[in-house]
C-alpha cells in the first residue's frame, strides 16, 4: 500500500475558532438543541433595495412539526420584524414589482390547498388572493404588478366538509399510471393529475384564468418578461426531463388563448432557472449534460434570443457549477453563486465573456443570493455559524439577522480544518476534519467517517442543517469526543466535471478507495485511533457506508441511513429510472453490471461491522427496502444490527421528534461500540 500524503490546512472560517474556544462556560451541542436551531432561507430583496424578506423555520417541540414564518429586515440594519405568526407552511415570498405587497404561499384555515396571500407593506393582516382547488407551485409577478402567473397541479380538492367521527370518509380512487417516470419522493405516484400548467391571476380580484392547458405536457418555472408581453417557461412531456434528457424552453404571450412558441431544447440541469435580460430580447438558462452523465453534471449558464435559436454558452471554461444567478440591472452581466472546493461564493459573469470577478472578499459560505434596487443580500454560513442574512456591501459582509446567535453563544463547537490527501491512485482528494472542542494535540481519538449524500454534493465550511446529517451532525459527533472526517470523494461537486464523472457507472469503487485512503491518512498522522473507527451517512452516504463495510472490516460501528446495497431490486421502485436506464442500462441488458454494483448485498457475508439501518417509511428517493434487505442479511449472518423505520416520513425527516430520535440513536450506537467501557 502506498504511503498517503496528508495536509491539515487551516479552514477558511477558522478565524472564528478562537472566539468560540474563548467562550466562557461553553457547553457541548446535544440533540435537544435541534429544537432551537432556526433555519433561515428564501431571501428576497425589495424593488427599491431597502427591505429584505426571508423565512425562518424551527422545530416546534410541542406541536411536533416544523413551523415557518415570514420575516423582514431593513437593508440599513436594525431589528428584524416577524410578519406572520404560528404558521406551518409559509413559502415562496416575493415582493410585487411596485413594492406595495409581499406575496407568499400558505394554506388558510378554510382551504385544503396552498393559496396566494398578499401582505400590504403599509400594514395590516395578509389577504387571501386565490381560492383554487389545486396545488400552487411556483409563481411570478407581472412587471406592472397587476397580475401573476402561477403553476398549478394535482386533482381538484374540495374544502373539508367536516371533521370528527361524523365526517364521511371518501374511498380514494385507484391510481392510474401510464408515464415512464411514475413516482417522486413526497409527491408520491405521478399520474396525469401530476402534470403542471400555467394560469394567470388578477392581483386585485384573485380571478384565475388558464394560460396553458395542453394535455400531455407539464409546464413549470414561469418568468415574466420585463416589458410584460411574454412569459417564458419550461415544458416537458411528463414530470422531469423528456426521455432524451432534454427540456423545452418556450414563451407565450401573457393573454388567455395564446399559443406557446418553442425557443429551444436543452439538456435538463439539476434545477432550471430562467432569467430575462432587461431589454426583453434574451433569456438566460441553465444547461445540463447528456443523459449518460446527467447525474454528475455541474449546471452551466447559457443565453438564447427570445426569438429562438441555439443557446450560447457563457464562460464555458468555468469548470464549476452555477447554483443560482440573476441579471444585473444594466444587462451587462449575471451575478451567480458558484460552487467551488468546500466553498460557495458570488461571482460576476459578464455577458461579453470577459473575465469573471469574485464579488466577496470576506470568508464564509454563501448559500443563497438575492438582488433588488442595486443591493445584493446573501445567506452566509461558516464552520461555526448557521446561515444568516447578510448585506453584500462593496465586497464585504454586513450581518443583518441573528436568529441563531443566542444558542451559538452557549455552545463550544469543535475545531474544523481542511484535509487534503492523495488516494491509492495518486488522485488528490479534499475534505474536512472536525475535532472536539476539548482536543489535545498528540492524543489519538476515536474517529467517525461521516459521508455526504448526492453523490454530486459536497461537504463545505458551513454549519447547516436541512434534514440531512450535515455539518451540524458532524459537530454533534465531535461534541461526544470523536474526530469526524468528511471527505469529498470522487463524484462530489466543487472540483469540476471530470472529478464528478469519474464514478459514472462504477459506484462503490473509486469513492470507497478515496474514503479509505482518507482514513489511512488520518490514522497515519496519529490523530485517529485505528482501533476505534466508525462510519456512517445518509442517502448516498448510507449507500457508500454499505459499500465500504463490505470492502473493509476495520470499522467497529456503522450507521446506514436511507441507503441501499441491492441496487438491482431498486430498479422501478426508486425515482431514478431515467438515470438508471441511461447510465447503467436496464437490468435485462446490463445484468452483470447491476450485480457488480449490488456487491454489498450479494457479499454481505464479508461484513462484520455492527450496523444501524434507518430510513423513512414513505421514502420514494431511496426506498426503505434498501435498509430492510441489508438489515435482514446481517441479522441472518449474526452480525449485530438494528432497523429503525420512521412512520410517514420521506427521504428527509420532517417530524422534529424523529429528527431528535435519529440523533440520539446514532450517538448511542457509536457509544456502544467505539467508546471505552466505564471504569469500575
Amino acid at each position: 500500500m502506498k504511503r498517503h500524503a496528508i495536509s491539515l490546512a487551516t479552514g477558511i472560517a477558522l478565524g472564528l475558532v478562537g472566539a468560540v474556544a474563548a467562550q466562557a462556560a461553553g457547553r457541548p451541542l446535544n440533540p435537544q438543541d435541534f429544537y432551537r436551531i432556526q433555519e433561515v432561507s428564501d431571501l428576497q430583496v425589495s424593488p427599491d433595495g431597502k427591505q429584505i424578506a426571508y423565512l425562518v423555520s424551527h422545530n416546534d417541540k410541542e406541536a411536533d412539526e416544523i413551523q415557518t414564518n415570514l420575516w423582514m429586515v431593513a437593508w440599513d440594519g436594525g431589528e428584524p420584524i416577524q410578519l406572520t405568526h404560528g404558521t406551518q407552511d409559509v413559502s415562496s415570498p416575493k415582493f410585487s414589482p411596485d413594492g406595495r405587497f409581499l406575496s407568499f404561499l400558505s394554506t388558510p384555515a378554510n382551504s385544503e390547498q396552498s393559496q396566494l396571500m398578499l401582505l400590504s407593506l403599509r400594514g395590516g393582516e395578509p389577504r387571501q388572493l386565490t381560492k383554487v382547488k389545486q396545488e400552487i407551485g411556483a409563481y411570478d409577478w407581472s412587471p406592472d404588478s397587476r397580475r401573476l402567473v402561477i403553476v398549478m397541479h394535482g386533482p381538484e380538492v374540495e374544502a373539508a366538509a367536516g371533521s370528527g367521527e361524523g365526517a364521511k370518509k371518501k374511498t380514494p380512487p385507484p391510481i392510474v399510471i401510464d408515464g415512464r417516470r411514475f413516482k417522486e419522493d413526497i409527491e408520491g405516484y405521478l399520474t396525469s393529475d401530476s402534470l403542471r400548467h400555467l394560469s394567470l391571476v388578477d392581483a386585485e380580484s384573485g380571478t384565475v384564468s388558464a394560460l396553458t392547458k395542453d394535455a400531455g405536457y407539464s409546464d413549470e418555472r414561469p418568468q415574466w418578461s420585463p416589458d410584460g408581453s411574454l412569459i417564458a417557461f419550461v415544458r416537458t412531456k411528463e414530470r422531469g426531463p423528456d426521455q432524451d434528457g432534454m427540456q423545452a424552453i418556450e414563451v407565450i404571450e401573457a393573454r388567455v388563448g395564446a399559443t406557446p412558441r418553442n425557443l429551444t431544447r436543452v439538456y435538463a440541469p439539476n434545477g432550471q432557472h430562467l432569467e430575462w435580460t432587461p431589454d426583453s430580447k434574451q433569456i438566460a438558462l441553465l444547461q445540463g449534460l447528456p443523459p449518460r452523465v446527467n447525474a454528475y453534471t455541474s449546471d452551466h449558464l447559457a443565453i438564447v434570443p427570445a426569438a429562438g435559436g441555439t443557446p450560447k454558452p457563457l464562460h464555458e471554461k468555468l469548470d464549476r457549477a452555477v447554483v443560482a444567478y440573476s441579471v444585473e440591472p444594466d444587462g451587462t452581466a449575471f451575478d451567480a453563486l458558484i460552487e467551488d472546493d468546500r466553498q460557495m461564493y458570488p461571482m460576476r459573469l459578464p455577458i461579453d465573456g470577459s473575465a469573471p470577478q469574485k464579488l466577496l472578499t470576506d470568508t464564509g459560505v454563501a448559500t443563497e443570493m438575492a438582488s433588488g434596487g442595486g443591493h445584493t443580500a446573501l445567506m452566509v454560513a461558516t464552520d461555526h455559524a448557521a446561515p444568516e442574512v447578510h448585506a453584500l456591501d462593496q465586497g464585504k459582509l454586513r450581518k443583518l439577522s441573528h436568529h441563531n446567535d443566542a444558542l451559538l453563544r452557549e455552545l463550544e463547537l469543535g475545531f474544523v480544518e481542511d484535509l487534503n490527501f492523495k488516494d491509492h491512485d495518486g488522485i488528490e482528494v479534499h475534505g474536512l476534519i472536525t475535532k472536539p472542542a476539548s482536543y489535545v494535540a498528540g492524543r489519538k481519538y476515536p474517529t467517525i467517517l461521516w459521508i455526504h449524500g448526492g453523490p454530486n454534493g459536497q461537504d463545505d465550511h458551513s454549519l447547516l442543517f436541512d434534514g440531512y446529517p450535515l455539518a451540524l451532525e458532524r459537530q454533534l459527533l465531535a461534541a461526544q469526543g470523536y474526530v469526524v472526517l468528511a471527505i469529498n470523494y470522487r463524484g462530489s461537486s466543487g472540483r469540476g466535471g471530470a472529478f464528478q464523472q469519474a464514478i459514472m457507472g462504477d459506484w462503490g469503487h473509486k469513492e470507497v478507495d478515496d474514503l479509505l485512503s482518507g482514513v489511512d491518512s488520518v490514522v497515519a498522522s496519529g490523530l485517529a485511533d485505528g482501533t476505534r473507527l466508525g462510519i456512517g451517512g445518509w442517502s448516498y452516504g448510507g449507500i457508500l457506508t454499505d459499500y465500504t463495510i463490505a470492502s473493509d472490516r476495520r470499522f467497529k460501528a456503522a450507521v446506514s441511513g436511507a441507503g441501499s446495497a441491492n441496487q438491482l431490486s431498486l430498479y422501478g421502485s426508486d425515482e431514478y429510472i431515467f438515470q438508471e436506464d441511461n447510465e447503467l442500462g436496464p437490468p435485462w441488458k446490463s445484468q452483470a453490471l447491476w450485480l457488480k454494483l449490488s456487491y454489498p448485498f450479494f457479499h454481505a457475508d464479508r461484513i462484520t461491522t455492527p450496523t444501524l439501518f434507518m430510513g423513512g417509511q414513505k421514502d420514494f428517493n431511496v426506498p426503505i427496502i434498501g435498509g430492510e434487505q441489508m438489515y435482514m442479511a446481517l441479522h441472518a449472518l449474526g452480525v449485530p444490527t438494528r432497523l429503525i423505520v420512521y412512520p410517514g416520513q420521506y427521504h428527509i425527516l420532517t417530524r422534529p421528534s424523529y429528527i431528535e430520535d435519529r440523533a440520539e440513536r446514532i450517538l448511542a450506537w457509536y457509544a456502544r461500540y467505539l467508546q471505552p467501557p466505564a471504569s469500575k
